[in-house]
């Protein structure tokens, strides 16, 4: 299964990116050897995801999702639920 995945930066931006282990990704953001992008701006939270069968489909969703306006990823975000990143973030 492969995810993309919204970031919350420390300085309020998004980041958003694909993985097939969201455990370790976010780790690695938040240790500093993910993105470039996240290094400077951690710790970062997961604040959305949606799953995909494949990476090629993840990668375009990431895609589309990356040309969006702050705007209309705040409410993509806005509508995802808690108890959907809780539930991914205790199945390790």
């Amino acid at each position: 299964m492969w995810l993309v995945y919204i970031l919350e930066c420390s300085d309020g931006t998004f980041y958003t990116g694909v993985t097939n282990n969201i455990h370790h990704r976010l780790a690695c953001h938040n240790e500093g050897n993910g993105a470039k992008y996240t290094r400077s701006r951690r710790p970062c939270t997961l604040i959305y995801f949606e799953e995909y069968p494949t990476e090629s489909k993840a990668r375009k969703r990431e895609y589309a999702i990356k040309k969006l306006k702050r705007f209309q990823k705040e409410i993509l975000v806005e509508g995802f639920s808690k108890a959907t990143l809780q539930n991914i973030l205790k199945s390790e």
